[in-house]
């Protein structure tokens, strides 16, 4: 299978960043072939709402947004990772959904993992994130979640090292 992750954070080996990480080592281990983009290295604007992509499904922006979306179609199993900042999912995560409005209908029969990193130790504090995320799930069609790895309690870069999400990860990619 096409293994696909799609990392929000915007600092490098990040406490999602590194969840990501251990995920795809985990369904490489299994024979899976792996990919990652890092939303932070990519050059996304944010949707302008001119539905010029209406007419020939082309977004009327050049940028990198047309790679990922190539990337989210042709992926079996799509992680979605993301630090939740002021209870929400990161800017980043929102404009790369935001973006895939000229072809959210092609990601079909997806099966998606959710990850999120977050300062405040209870899961609650994801619920606004993970609302967000099984919205845009919601969308694409035949589209199931399959897990959520919670990184809660992790604030410093670094942090995920010591918690047992960075396990959690690894299984869930070995077992995917």
């Amino acid at each position: 299978m096409k293994i696909l992750a799609v990392s929000a954070s915007p600092r490098k080996e990040g406490n999602s960043d590194v969840l990501c990480d251990w995920f795809l080592k985990g369904s490489s281990e299994s024979g899976h072939e792996t990919a990652k983009i890092r939303l932070a290295e990519k050059n996304i604007s944010p949707c302008s709402a001119c539905y010029g992509c209406r007419e020939n499904h082309l977004c009327v922006k050049k940028d990198d947004m047309e790679e990922i979306q190539h990337q989210l179609i042709t992926a079996d199993v799509i992680v979605l990772a993301t630090p939740v900042y002021f209870y929400c999912m990161d800017a980043q995560m929102k404009i790369m959904i935001d973006r895939c409005l000229p072809h959210y209908r092609e990601m079909t029969q997806k099966r998606l993992y959710f990850i999120v990193t977050a300062a405040d130790p209870g899961h609650s504090a994801s619920d606004e994130t993970l609302s967000g995320l099984r919205g845009f799930l919601k969308c694409l069609p035949g589209a199931q979640e399959c897990g959520v790895i919670y990184g809660t309690g992790a604030w410093d870069k670094g942090d995920i090292y010591r918690h047992p999400a960075l396990d959690k990860a690894y299984q869930a990619g070995k077992n995917v």
